[in-house]
């Protein structure tokens, strides 16, 4: 049996490696008190991530170790050691933490990228998302939280079935078999774009007639408020209380939406159409959807049509023909004037976005990046003239 002890931002990390039974108990506690009494700190956690084995005489040492300190913890907990606490009782008594196991994605091919992380396929069956905060756990609970209610109200999603380290961070591990998206099927089979698009609207479809209730997702609408407010410094004052106006007129939706609704986040798996990267999921009415996807096909290719290419891996071209293609079946119309009033709601608060992006990235302070922003601006500012209404 060894004990070492480590600080950490207050936190007292004991960590056990070996076995702690009734021939070494009384030494063990000995160390661990010293320990605890030789460090300042305001908690303790029991690093069990080396421990083989614990055993009765063991356990009555964390009982009297937990009465001196209150909030205890173990972390690391290996399967083995985790089921001798989940039968006695511990788990339920002092915050018990299981290990997660190792994954390394080099090598892997990267599937999907978001604002917080890639996708990589680790082996045909198997896909992680990496987070990119290396303390992501909190992240990634609340997504594994909204893809269960998802789920649960008939979406057809894919699970994060385990939590496993990556690196010097975290990731999901879900099981995806032989699942392609339909970035790689459309630029594969160019021929069924058509048959494609319509699988991923009817999706869409789905997904908004959806209700949630108002305490299950975040409320896009305040957030697209926030948006429009923060314009206040960089568009002319009555273009910027416009805006602020437009948006606040929409009313309180909960119907679902995906957030980040595109053809690297759509899979197809034997058939079935599956969602994945839920941590965007959230309620809404369903413009603001649709900027969102307007950026990821045209609006964030603004001024250089190569990012789509390297974001979804199409051209331009026939990412503009998806967009086109996906709003006119959405919209049940061929009517060029109402899909292209529904476009300019769209586009107006897509710009709205992506110029507030990079003017939070620094980039007033980039050249090429202060071009993109003056493009926006200029678009926003004529759609502003256009658009009275986002209802639809």
């Amino acid at each position: 049996m060894n004990i070492t002890a480590k600080s950490e931002n207050g936190l007292l990390i004991i960590a056990a490696e070996g076995r702690i039974d009734s021939s070494n108990a009384a030494v063990v506690e000995e160390k661990v008190n010293e320990s605890v009494k030789g460090n300042a700190h305001s908690a303790v956690a029991l690093d069990f991530e080396n421990l083989e084995y614990i055993s009765s005489a063991g356990l009555r040492v964390v009982l009297r170790l937990r009465k001196a300190e209150p909030s205890l913890k173990i972390i690391n907990v290996n399967p083995e050691v985790y089921e001798i606490l989940d039968m006695t009782g511990f788990a339920e008594m002092i915050p018990v933490e299981k290990a997660y196991r190792r994954l390394s994605v080099d090598g892997c091919e990267v599937i999907g990228q978001g604002a917080n992380g890639k996708v990589y396929r680790l082996d045909p069956d198997t896909i992680v998302k990496v987070y990119m905060n290396p303390d992501s756990l909190p992240e990634i609970h609340r997504e594994r939280e909204l893809a269960r209610r998802a789920f649960v109200l008939g979406i057809p999603t894919a699970i994060p079935y385990d939590v496993a380290k990556v690196g010097e961070g975290y990731g999901s591990v879900f099981e995806l078999l032989n699942a392609k998206s339909f970035a790689k099927l459309i630029k594969a089979e160019p021929e069924n774009l058509d048959k494609y698009v319509a699988l991923y609207v009817d999706l869409m479809k789905k997904i908004h007639s959806t209700v949630v209730r108002p305490e299950d997702m975040p409320d896009e609408r305040d957030v697209v408020i926030g948006w429009a407010k923060f314009m206040k410094d960089y568009l002319p004052a009555d273009k910027a209380d416009k805006l602020v106006k437009l948006v606040e007129a929409v009313p309180v939706d909960h119907h679902m939406m995906h957030g980040d609704y595109h053809i690297k986040n759509v899979m197809l798996q034997d058939g079935e159409v599956l969602l994945i990267d839920m941590d965007t999921l959230c309620q809404g009415h369903p413009v603001f959807e649709l900027a969102s996807m307007y950026n990821a096909y045209i609006g964030y290719s603004l001024l250089d049509h190569s990012n789509v290419e390297r974001f979804l891996g199409i051209s331009f071209d026939v990412s503009s023909q998806i967009w086109e293609k996906s709003l006119a079946l959405y919209l049940g119309t061929d009517d060029a004037e109402k899909i292209a009033e529904v476009e300019k709601k769209a586009k107006l608060i897509g710009f709205v976005r992506a110029m507030r992006r990079l003017i939070r990235r620094n980039g007033l302070n980039e050249e090429e990046s202060r071009k993109l922003i003056e493009a926006y601006k200029t678009e926003i500012l004529a759609l502003l003239d256009e658009v009275d209404t986002l209802l639809f």
